[in-house]
């Protein structure tokens, strides 16, 4: 009896190893069984937030699940960034990461997390423009009306950003820097609220993306003065925008751009389905006219060449910063 409960018992064993062996697989095969969520660094309506809300529907429609958008702003995106990379490792979870997600590490020497190991990339979304922009009524109509302004009466003008460490941050200082300017930075817990303040006057101007002024461009509430890319836009708005850099001050660069990441340690399968729908998604009709419309030039690839751009980035601007003394203290 003795024999062959212990016979029962090693077989009860191998059939639940075998089970324990077969379900990992099969698990990510059938990745995935439940909606996911993607995490927005920033407040509702300003243009990381469009750029997410559009890819999470058409990565919906290709993954047969809900992607949740999970807006959580603050700090300068790392509130929200934090959040991702203290999440489960499984693939229902992403962030959306922008411009500030490279320069945050030169920034903030203390960060809750390592950003180049607490994160795998999945996918660049796409790359766009800043663009400088004052409302409607404002007096300034040139890049050099804000140079000349700023000159005669130094730290009086300010600009807005959604946050700092962001795309509009960093654009706005590396303008003080090259343009040998002053200006006051007034920060936003995202770019919905940071152009509000812009459009009631509270603010004087704004490197705002594309994507989050494209609607007011085209509506006439704010006036673009330049693009912040090295040559001109393709986008039809934007087009006629000169450039910063032929504008008079020569030597300037910069560019969002949006992709996204999950946590260090996500299944290389499981990144893989997420890298096919997001590509898939930002590669759709809808949301190339979202993104034409909007600046935004698609510029989908592998995870590993998001990684290294974003690695170029980092180096990038890291320079940029520390030649410049930029601070957030």
């Amino acid at each position: 009896m003795h024999s062959y409960t212990a016979r029962a018992a090693s077989a009860a064993l191998a059939a639940c190893l075998m089970l324990a062996a077969s379900f990992a697989p099969a698990a990510t095969g059938t990745f995935p069984d439940k909606p996911l969520r993607l995490v927005v660094p920033f407040s509702p309506g300003g243009g990381t937030d469009l750029v997410a809300r559009a890819v999470s529907l058409g990565m919906a429609q290709a993954l047969g699940q809900p992607v949740v958008v999970d807006n959580k702003p603050g700090g300068g995106t790392i509130i929200g960034t934090d959040n991702v990379a203290k999440s489960a490792p499984d693939g229902y979870t992403l962030v959306i990461a922008t411009f500030a997600h490279a320069v945050n590490p030169s920034l903030q020497p203390k960060l809750p997390y390592d950003t180049d190991k607490a994160f795998a990339p999945v996918v660049m979304l796409g790359r766009s423009p800043n663009v400088l922009v004052v409302r409607a009524e404002s007096p300034y109509k040139t890049v050099q009306d804000v140079v000349q302004a700023a000159k005669n009466q130094p730290g009086k003008l300010s600009f807005a950003s959604q946050g700092p460490g962001t795309s509009a941050h960093l654009a706005g200082e590396l303008f003080k820097s090259l343009a040998k300017v002053d200006l006051t930075h007034i920060p936003y817990k995202g770019a919905g609220p940071a152009i509000t303040d812009l459009l009631g006057g509270q603010v004087d101007l704004m490197f705002a993306t594309a994507s989050a002024v494209g609607n007011l461009l085209e509506g006439g509430k704010l006036r673009a003065l330049g693009v912040t890319t090295a040559a001109r836009s393709t986008s039809a708005d934007l087009a006629k925008v000169p450039t910063i850099a032929e504008s008079g001050v020569p030597g300037y660069v910069a560019e969002s751009w949006y992709g996204l990441f999950v946590p260090a340690g996500t299944p290389a399968p499981v990144i893989a389905k997420l890298n096919a729908a997001a590509t898939k998604a930002a590669n759709s009709e809808a949301f190339r006219k979202r993104a034409e419309a909007e600046g935004l030039t698609i510029a989908t690839g592998t995870p590993e060449d998001f990684a290294r751009y974003v690695r170029g980035e980092e180096a990038r601007w890291g320079k940029v910063v520390k030649d410049a003394h930029i601070s957030l203290n």
